[in-house]
């Protein structure tokens, strides 16, 4: 069930009414219906999912108190720890990575002379199975960390792990952000309610309309690589950037104010990252929740940058590896986080990896040409990596760059689409309006004139309406 569907529309609108006006009487009533709805909505991808996730959600409840039980022995509470971390990443590793391995373990085999007969397995991914072992990790560390108290209720911490707006692509939730929401009474807030409809409104619009429309042409020229001059593919290594962009924070805007709707904040996961003036602003404004997860549980553990630049950069890369492979079983997103490493590389060694934290802002004629330019050099490099993140695989990457970087790069586009390029821009405009803001139409029209205001959320709806019925899954479903 796609959040950009009649059908979730429909779901969703009989979950709203019944949790507000039937299962409103007390907060476990509120918190069983969602967790049996959350469950209802995942079945739905396939109902043989549902006892991997009962399975990970009963783990981590069980592991957790166990933990917390042997808080006096240091060696107790660090066995029921890594019991839980190597059953989850086990499990991970297992559906995820299986084949990668064993394919790739075959043809080294292969290498020196041997004849492996290691056949593949026939493995289906369950959907989301990366976001929610994550979400169940966190509570166990936390609980291991003295940072929280496992939760008594194992309803809560069910919905914890299961809500299903971040079910299946995230945000990745913290036990210490999101289980405290859920176990206090949840009360209707108009503002709430218009503010997450507004950014289910624009989740569309960055999914529906830009998402979708560049995906047409990044499907065309990647699939058909040969078929373009140089300019052509550059064009859609740019136009791809914009629909993966389009299409996960889209997702995500959607999910968060499918939560804001029902009383629930969400982490937010994108901060305007194409705005970004170098890589580390970029990783501190790209999944979010994702980069600080690993910043948390792995950097930091490792030492973070309190050691010597050695054992620093040796940190960095551990990092950009585990972000590259997350995303999934293939050289091509190994390459991606050492190709983002290596763009890191240079801050780290500089002390410059901190030099943009605030949100990027303009004063003068001078530093405005140099953020444009910064910003410019930061989205090409990104749109560059993201190449191998789009390619099936490495013999794709390299034939898709050899074609790229050839004398046709200087030629005009074979494929120039006029209606897509206006398009971005309006969308740039209004991101870059909206940028101090958790998303970009939050605020941007709230004090213009009533039919003023009115007409631009109808023109947002008529875009959406115009752009919709193409067959595109949400991209991080796969992950």
């Amino acid at each position: 069930m796609l959040f950009n569907s009649i059908t979730f529309a429909l779901f969703f609108l009989v979950v709203y009414l019944l949790y507000w006006f039937v299962f409103n009487r007390n907060l476990r009533q509120q918190n069983l219906f969602l967790l049996t709805v959350s469950l209802f909505f995942y079945s739905l991808w396939d109902w043989r999912f549902i006892i991997l996730l009962l399975f990970s959600i009963c783990l981590d409840f069980f592991t957790g108190n166990k933990i917390y039980k042997n808080s006096g022995s240091k060696l107790k509470k660090r066995l029921w720890l890594w019991l839980s971390i190597l059953i989850n990443l086990g499990l991970l590793g297992f559906f995820k990575y299986f084949n990668f391995f064993i394919d790739n373990f075959s043809g080294f085999v292969t290498l020196l002379g041997l004849k492996p007969n290691i056949g593949l397995l026939e493995i289906i991914v369950p959907i989301g199975i990366s976001f929610y072992t994550f979400h169940g990790l966190s509570y166990v560390i936390d609980i291991y960390k003295e940072k929280i108290k496992p939760v008594n209720s194992f309803i809560d911490y069910a919905l914890f792990v299961s809500f299903f707006p971040l079910l299946v692509a995230g945000p990745i939730e913290r036990a210490t952000h999101l289980l405290p929401q859920i176990q206090q009474n949840r009360f209707f807030s108009y503002n709430k309610a218009t503010n997450g409809l507004r950014q289910i409104l624009w989740g569309l619009v960055k999914k529906v309309v830009i998402g979708d429309t560049c995906g047409e042409y990044v499907n065309l020229i990647f699939d058909n690589p040969s078929h373009h001059n140089g300019s052509t593919l550059f064009l859609g290594a740019l136009l791809f950037s914009f629909q993966i962009y389009g299409d996960f924070s889209g997702y995500t805007d959607i999910a968060l104010g499918t939560a804001r709707l029902l009383g629930i904040d969400l982490l937010q996961n994108f901060s305007y990252p194409y705005f970004s003036r170098d890589i580390a602003e970029f990783w501190r404004r790209w999944h979010i929740s994702l980069s600080s997860w690993f910043k948390d549980y792995v950097y930091i553990p490792l030492g973070g940058s309190r050691g010597s630049k050695i054992q620093q950069v040796r940190n960095v890369f551990i990092i950009f590896m585990l972000i590259g492979f997350w995303h999934g079983a293939n050289w091509t997103f190994i390459l991606y986080g050492l190709i983002n490493f290596i763009y890191f590389l240079p801050l780290l060694l500089l002390n410059k990896n901190r030099k943009n934290i605030k949100i990027v802002s303009v004063n003068n004629l001078k530093s405005k040409f140099i953020t444009f330019c910064n910003i410019l050099l930061t989205f090409g490099l990104v749109s560059f990596a993201r190449v191998f993140f789009r390619s099936k695989n490495l013999e794709d990457a390299f034939f898709y760059f050899s074609n790229m970087f050839s004398k046709s790069l200087f030629s005009f586009p074979d494929i120039f689409p006029k209606t897509v390029f206006a398009l971005l821009i309006c969308f740039i405009c209004i991101e870059w309006l909206g940028r101090k803001d958790s998303f970009a139409i939050e605020k941007i029209c709230l004090n213009w004139k009533k039919p003023l205001r009115i007409s631009f959320y109808y023109t947002l709806v008529f875009l959406i309406f115009y752009h919709i019925g193409k067959d595109f899954q949400f991209i991080y479903f796969q992950f």
